[in-house]
């Protein structure tokens, strides 16, 4: 049963993200009463992986077109090889990014979820990790890299690799519980 002090949590994620860190996330979630929704590219379903090899697939509750960030409480953005590459040139992903932020909602990502922020230009001066391929790109983007399993920076959660996903599932409820962040900023706005 969904909390009813909160908002949905949207799930950003299209074909080829990396499973676990959608169902975990989605399970960390749920399991505090938190109610979850995969917002997507496309209607219908995505297509998960297991890094390279197909796993399963998954209904998309909210097309891009039809999401609002305002409908949501915070955002998380699994990692995989395709999902972020897709996502981080869909401007409508990016707006709907940048709009967690003029919120001052939670924003999570992981792995190459990172890749998205990049492009919605949200993470000069932020302390951020990624999966070691993404590292280099924040860092050319002005973030703050720490190559650790878990930082968060004022409601940005973010973690590298599936075996982080205990500390950014349960970082990512702690914030949600927390609400909004005074300090949750697009760089921009810094």
């Amino acid at each position: 049963m969904a909390n009813a002090e909160h908002k949905p949590v949207a799930i950003l994620a299209t074909d080829g993200f990396e499973q676990i860190e959608l169902t975990s996330p989605r399970a960390a979630l749920e399991d505090a009463g938190l109610e979850t929704r995969i917002v997507s590219d496309k209607a219908g379903d995505i297509q998960g992986m297991h890094h390279a090899d197909k796993g399963d697939r998954f209904s998309v509750d909210t097309t891009l077109e039809d999401a609002k960030a305002s409908d949501f409480d915070a955002v998380v953005i699994p990692g995989g090889l395709f999902s972020p590459d897709t996502l981080r040139t869909n401007d409508t992903a990016l707006r709907f990014v940048r709009d967690f932020f003029a919120q001052k909602k939670v924003v999570s990502a992981i792995c190459h979820g990172p890749q998205v922020l990049i492009s919605a230009g949200v993470v000069e001066n932020r302390e951020m990790t990624a999966v070691p391929a993404v590292q280099t790109d924040l860092r050319n983007a002005g973030a703050i890299v720490m190559d650790t399993e878990m930082v968060c920076d004022q409601g940005l959660v973010t973690s590298r690799v599936p075996d982080d996903l205990p500390a950014f599932t349960t970082k990512l409820v702690e914030e949600i519980e927390e609400g909004r962040h005074a300090a949750q900023r697009q760089s921009l706005d810094s």
